[in-house]
């Protein structure tokens, strides 16, 4: 098992973000969080990740895995797009030369070799995320979590972002908050949907997308869903 969630509340002062969380996430699934704004995808990302703690409840990990995030709006520090990924690794105890070395291989890998010396934060908004995406890919991490990952990117950008999720995270577990539904076709094994803090539906893709199930068992989700297809 690595996340098992139990009756987890999330409060922030008197506004409830998370209400009665129960899941659990096991090792290599593709886990894809929907709902509308508000509805709490976030904050369970961020729960996961151990960047808020329970209100009440319990979140367990398996510490023994790895993990990193990659947000909606990434943070790009001050200098160039490959010290952006080599400082991860010199804080892991990489020697410095070695850390750039390996930060150009994982700028390769994004197709942002072209733009190593540049400073992160010139790049374009695709840019910045294939930049995020090879930052937190460089660390090997086993667990990703990603939180809106082609949001405010134009149709060429988003394909793009989207094709290296496939690629990189091949073998990893993967934790997505996304609103796009084309996408949590195609990248997600598992649809988890949220409405006002609260586990509604906990599917699998196919279940969700097509068949009875939803419309008979999970209206709120069925409606969310024909609401953003239509």
């Amino acid at each position: 098992m690595l996340y098992r969630v139990e009756a987890a509340d999330v409060r922030f002062g008197r506004v409830a973000a998370l209400t009665g969380i129960n899941l659990a996430i096991q090792h290599g699934e593709r886990v894809a969080l929907v709902g509308s704004n508000g509805s709490g995808k976030s904050t369970l990302l961020r729960l996961l990740h151990g960047l808020v703690l329970p209100s009440s409840g319990q979140v367990h990990h398996d510490g023994a895995q790895a993990q990193a995030m990659l947000f909606q709006r990434p943070y790009m520090l001050r200098t160039s797009a490959v010290n952006n990924v080599a400082l991860g690794l010199w804080l892991r105890g990489k020697r410095w030369r070695d850390a750039q070395a390996q930060a150009l291989t994982a700028l390769r890998r994004v197709g942002l070799a072209g733009v190593a010396g540049r400073s992160a934060r010139t790049l374009s908004g695709g840019q910045q995320q294939r930049l995020a995406l090879a930052r937190a890919w460089v660390l090997k991490p086993d667990v990703l979590l990603l939180d809106e990952p082609t949001a405010n990117l134009d149709p060429h950008a988003k394909r793009e972002v989207e094709a290296l999720l496939a690629e990189l995270a091949a073998g990893m577990t993967l934790v997505f908050a996304s609103h796009n539904l084309g996408q949590v076709k195609r990248l997600a094994t598992r649809v988890i949907y949220l409405e006002q803090g609260r586990v509604l539906a906990d599917l699998p893709t196919v279940n969700f997308f097509e068949g009875p199930l939803l419309q008979t068992q999970y209206p709120a989700a069925h409606f969310f869903v024909k609401q953003e297809i239509s």
